[in-house]
């Protein structure tokens, strides 16, 4: 089932928001406490209200994202979560329906995608969410909303990590684990975008996409161990950490010396510092921002060709605890999105 909004808005004119009446109730996908993927549920909630300089955004899709789940079953972000019911969700793409003032980048009936300010406010798996004006960009007019929704926070933390933190160039070897993923498929075609020679960990089922996507070495994890394979590296973007065969300590033993481990998953390898610097090798570890400026590099990027997304598998608002089992489950190719209103 897909479900309209409650009470589309027309945008053609834009009144100050002192004068504007409070929205009807939204329907949202929400949690009343941590837990299992079926806490997740449908309520009716209060449509959030913009101040200052946010701006107040019709969700026609929303996307779904490891953080997500982790924050449901109670890590995550769960202790930033003010109170319940909570709804979740950081990706979107939408429409503008409010915006602060006239003159403003974003006016009422700009199509935007970018990152909700969950959990200081509701998240994206709603039917509106108010998001600062920062963390916005235009929607790639090439990409639909689903597929736009599937880009902001992997495509964020990809760029972050690939070329803010680890400089993509030239010349570089550059070691990509759970490439095959949401953050791991930008990070391949961004490392290789600037000249980084890829070597990307994955399941034999998605080599051949990865290479298509730039990657120059595909190593299964299931069968290969990527350091008999991968050389010596000048950085590995570790998107997977010790929860999974050591994956993190066996890193180490690739990377050159001074070389640079960047260290994603929040609490999957504790003592990574410590163990890169008796290596002697560089670590860091790494949280996205959430810059409208570079989403919208990204998306000039996606309008030309040159990066393309992957939409795994696209589900109504209402199963959303169906979508967190599939993530959990592993295996996802590129993302999955909810389908949270009609375009």
């Amino acid at each position: 089932m897909r479900f309209r909004p409650s009470r589309p808005e027309s945008s053609a004119h834009l009144a100050p928001l002192s004068a504007l009446e409070p929205l009807a109730d939204m329907r949202a996908a929400v949690i009343d406490a941590t837990g299992a993927p079926s806490n997740l549920h449908l309520a009716t909630v209060p449509t959030p209200t913009p101040v200052l300089s946010e701006v107040l955004v019709r969700i026609v899709a929303a996307g779904v994202n490891p953080i997500d789940a982790k924050t449901r079953a109670g890590s995550g972000v769960a202790n930033g979560i003010a109170a319940y019911p909570a709804t979740l969700g950081f990706d979107f793409s939408g429409v503008v329906v409010r915006a602060p003032f006239e003159a403003h980048p974003f006016p009422a009936g700009t199509e935007v995608f970018g990152v909700s300010n969950f959990p200081r406010c509701g998240g994206s798996y709603a039917e509106y969410a108010v998001v600062p004006t920062l963390s916005l960009a235009r929607k790639p007019s090439s990409l639909s909303h689903v597929e736009a929704a599937g880009v902001p926070l992997a495509a964020l933390t990809a760029w972050g990590l690939v070329v803010e933190t680890a400089l993509a160039h030239e010349g570089q070897r550059m070691l990509i684990h759970a490439a095959s993923g949401g953050v791991g498929h930008f990070a391949v075609q961004f490392a290789a975008y600037f000249g980084a020679r890829v070597i990307a960990t994955s399941s034999a089922r998605n080599a051949d996409w990865l290479r298509e996507l730039g990657a120059d070495v595909v190593i299964d994890h299931t069968t290969e161990k990527f350091e008999e394979r991968a050389g010596e590296v000048d950085v590995v973007i570790d998107l997977v950490g010790n929860t999974t065969d050591d994956t993190g300590t066996r890193s180490l033993r690739v990377l050159r010396p001074g070389g640079l481990l960047v260290e994603v998953p929040t609490g999957a390898w504790p003592g990574y510092a410590d163990a890169a610097a008796a290596a002697g090798v560089r670590a860091t570890s790494y949280k996205v921002i959430p810059d409208g400026g570079a989403l919208a590099t990204i998306g000039r990027l996606l309008d030309s060709g040159a990066v393309q997304v992957y939409i795994d598998s696209v589900f109504d608002l209402a199963d959303a605890a169906a979508a967190h089992e599939q993530l959990e489950n592993g295996h996802t190719r590129g993302k999955l999105v909810l389908q949270v209103s009609e375009d």
